[in-house]
């Protein structure tokens, strides 16, 4: 393959997402969604309240909230607001909540969505001590954790919740033996195999060691004013070895079936492909990739064009695809085909005595 690649090894924040480029409607068609389970996980936790003050369902806040997939499963409470740095996220999650309100119009909150940062959050809220709820979802590994704890603990009430998650590298159970290869795509530095580079450190980073790096808040806050502080990890047996050795594990909650297709949507999604075109245009003009390609075409019924790419995305597709043969050789591997798919979760909890 004679193709020159740029390589990319900047430290970034998490602008990609607020690109105008960036397409928010394929990034919130083609991610995972978050399980009821682990939402009834953070409000058992929140119900229990603190030693001193009973927990309260009036205002929950979503910070990072994105296209909103988070945002509107906070139902419990009154009133619920969504921030986020970029206005096409925000304006993809304005119209969720309010086609969800149109669905059903019992028990749906006040939704408001505001621009901002979670380091910063006085333009959404800026009375201290009137939340019950913040989350962060599949965000807290951009943020300053210095101004991110102080911030957090100015506007929760007491007794309130702080909430921050992430979903790891993603796996294929039925097939281990490819865990190697999806690790050499996403964290490897060969341009040609990888958009590891491309990432934003060092953020992603951070998402991979799930959240481990992050700081205790006891660190930036008064002492007292974190009652409890929780690493909870849903990863089943699958434990990296980054991991406290005493931190709860639980079976993992993210766990989907997809078509093969569907993946290539989801890996279409990532901020480092993105970048990485950005970088090396030419990636997109590779012929295309001919494994798979007759009988894929032959037996999809959609749109075709993607299939005959020959970009990095498209080739770590088909390396998937191959792997999964050689491991079984009955495995169902067509691009219409079915394959398992789920995401470790690592959660943050915190309350405010």
């Amino acid at each position: 393959m004679s193709l020159m690649l740029e390589v990319q090894v900047e430290t970034y924040t998490m602008s990609t997402f607020a690109k105008a480029t960036f397409n928010a409607s394929t990034y919130s068609a083609s991610r995972p969604t978050y399980p009821p389970q682990l939402f009834e996980y953070i409000f058992s936790f929140h119900r229990r309240g603190s030693k001193l003050k009973e927990a309260q369902w009036q205002r929950a806040v979503d910070v990072g909230c994105g296209t909103g997939q988070a945002t509107v499963r906070l139902r419990p409470f009154r009133e619920v607001i969504g921030i986020d740095p970029s206005h096409g996220m925000l304006e993809k999650a304005r119209a969720y909540a309010e086609k969800l309100g149109q669905e059903n119009q019992s028990n749906i909150p006040k939704f408001n969505f505001v621009q901002g940062s979670a380091e910063d959050l006085s333009t959404a809220i800026s009375e201290n001590g009137s939340v019950d709820l913040l989350v962060a979802a599949q965000a807290a590994h951009w943020f300053d954790w210095s101004k991110v704890w102080p911030e957090t603990f100015r506007v929760l009430r007491r007794g309130g919740t702080a909430a921050f998650w992430v979903y790891a590298e993603f796996r294929l159970p039925e097939f281990p033996a490819l865990g190697p290869r999806i690790t050499t795509y996403a964290q490897g530095s060969d341009p040609l195999k990888s958009v590891g580079n491309y990432f934003q450190r060092p953020g992603r980073t951070i998402l991979e060691r799930h959240l481990a790096d992050v700081p205790d808040p006891s660190s930036f806050i008064k002492g007292g004013e974190c009652e409890e502080f929780q690493r909870v990890y849903f990863c089943g047996d699958n434990v990296p070895d980054f991991i406290p050795k005493n931190a709860p594990i639980h079976p993992v909650l993210m766990r989907t079936e997809m078509r093969w297709r569907d993946l290539l949507s989801y890996f279409r999604t990532w901020s480092a492909l993105h970048t990485y075109h950005e970088k090396n245009p030419d990636d997109l003009k590779q012929p295309a990739d001919p494994r798979f390609l007759d009988e894929d075409l032959a037996n999809s019924s959609e749109p075709l064009d993607e299939l005959r790419a020959g970009d990095i995305a498209i080739r770590f597709w088909k390396d998937l695809r191959e792997g999964a043969l050689k491991a079984n050789p009955n495995a169902e591997v067509g691009a219409e085909d079915m394959v398992q798919v789920e995401w470790p979760v690592a959660l943050l909890l915190a309350r405010k005595g």
